[in-house]
């Protein structure tokens, strides 16, 4: 019984009995308007009939009398599927025509009757059955009274036959919602039990869990989807906060230390005037690469935040790429490294134009620092193409490369290989990038650079959604 309730409470159950009382109810209205106006079309055309003939039996007695009238009725009254006529006394008084019988009270008023009356037929007579009839009765001036009529059993058969049919439909109807009812609403049902099911162990703390999708593309699985891309968000999100809590434990630990050792060295022992310089120098360098740090956590926090997103429009992708080349060719020349780039023209995407330019400055800047060749002039290729639907830039170096299994971890906050950790950074500049290109709807893909199958240097792939009016550009 609790489950025919709940059953009931469902909005699916509730439109369905909604729809179906409307339709109903339409339906009915509809039946019952055919009926009205067919019966009131064959009442009219009685009538008609009933006038004409009773103007045609007047003439008959004007121009015959009464003997020409009886031969008229007569004849008439023979004839298959004949009318009804009476002629009576001035008292109502039956005395001849094709009725046995007749309602009282029927012959006491002239004119068309006002409602249907019944009557008998001769060959019924000693049974209960009477029919319905509808007549016209005038007065002749000899004080007879006569009677035209018709019988109303075509009309009332139709009236049958439309609430036969009217009481069969709503039947089906029925029947039919409540096979609606059953299958729509313990489907929901069932659905949203698991649904309730996968949402209780994800508040139970297992945010791997999602909502169960049927693959049948309703609104349940439109809205299970578009729960499960809030519920991996809010995972990552979580599974970001908890790694930057261990990283900033462990890896902001080590820079801390060596300030307060600093500190302390320099507070110990005669130290000379030089001395205090210098290491007020080393703590403020080390300063300075720990507000780095915090700065680049603000900023990934700030991209995955989704608070740049007000900040997008539409964005030139070949003057950013042109601009930040220009910008890096010096320091690049400078450490031995030489650049070269490929930009398509008229290339424009959705985005933010500061945080591309800082992304593409990360690979960048990352490319100049590991892209050293063994003995040999390293080299940077920057391009930017149209592919397909989506804009694509690339950085690509000579250097050493990472390895395939390790391009992953790459991508998470302060996650720093062995052999870099010689070079200064914050091991954030890549998480940047792909927080990036998130809010962006793009990707950032990390492969090698040689051809030959090895790890040998890093492309960096940022693969962007072009606008509308990006594909209709150059």
């Amino acid at each position: 019984m609790s489950g025919l309730s709940t059953l009931f409470r469902t909005a699916a159950v509730r439109l369905s009995a909604l729809y179906i009382l409307l339709f109903a109810a339409c339906a009915a209205f509809l039946v019952l308007y055919v009926t009205s106006m067919s019966e009131g079309l064959l009442e009219q055309q009685t009538r008609e009939t009933v006038s004409i003939e009773v103007g045609e039996i007047k003439q008959m007695y004007a121009a015959n009398g009464m003997n020409g009238l009886l031969r008229t009725l007569e004849r008439r009254a023979r004839q298959p599927g004949a009318n009804l006529y009476i002629i009576a006394s001035p008292t109502g008084e039956i005395l001849a025509g094709n009725v046995y019988s007749l309602q009282p009270g029927v012959l006491d008023r002239e004119g068309w009757t006002q409602s249907p009356f019944r009557y008998q037929r001769f060959e019924e007579e000693g049974s209960s059955e009477r029919h319905l009839a509808r007549a016209d009765v005038f007065v002749l001036d000899n004080g007879l009274r006569i009677l035209v009529g018709r019988d109303l059993g075509e009309p009332e058969n139709f009236r049958g036959l439309v609430r036969q049919a009217l009481v069969v439909a709503l039947g089906i109807m029925g029947i039919g919602a409540l096979a609606i009812w059953f299958l729509i609403g313990r489907n929901a049902l069932k659905r949203m039990d698991r649904m309730s099911d996968a949402s209780q162990r994800i508040m139970d703390g297992d945010l791997t869990q999602r909502l169960p999708v049927g693959g049948s593309g309703d609104e349940f699985d439109r809205l299970s989807e578009s729960l499960n891309a809030m519920l991996g968000r809010i995972e990552k999100l979580n599974e970001g906060l908890r790694q930057v809590s261990d990283n900033i434990a462990h890896d902001l630990k080590t820079p801390l230390t060596r300030l307060r050792n600093k500190a302390e060295a320099a507070l110990a022992g005669k130290s000379k005037t030089a001395d205090y310089r210098d290491a007020l120098s080393e703590v403020i360098a080390e300063s300075d690469q720990l507000i780095r740090t915090f700065n680049a956590l603000l900023m990934i926090s700030r991209v995955e935040a989704g608070s740049a997103v007000a900040e997008m429009g539409p964005v030139d992708l070949t003057q950013i790429v042109a601009d930040c080349v220009e910008l890096y060719e010096p320091a690049a020349e400078e450490a031995g490294l030489s650049v070269t780039s490929e930009i398509a023209p008229g290339i424009k995407v959705q985005g933010n134009r500061e945080l591309i330019g800082q992304a593409l400055g990360n690979l960048l800047d990352n490319a100049i620092k590991y892209a050293e060749g063994d003995g040999q002039e390293a080299h940077i290729n920057v391009t930017l193409v149209r592919n397909g639907d989506g804009a694509v830039i690339t950085v690509a170096d000579d250097g050493p490369g990472i390895p395939e299994e390790q391009r992953g971890d790459v991508l998470k906050r302060f996650v720093r290989l062995d052999r870099s950790r010689t070079k200064p950074g914050t091991g954030l500049g890549l998480s940047l990038v792909e927080a990036v290109m998130e809010v962006h709807h793009g990707r950032l893909e990390l492969g090698a650079t040689a051809s030959d199958g090895s790890d040998n240097g890093l492309t960096a792939t940022m693969r962007f959604p072009l606008t509308l009016a990006g594909r209709g550009g150059a």
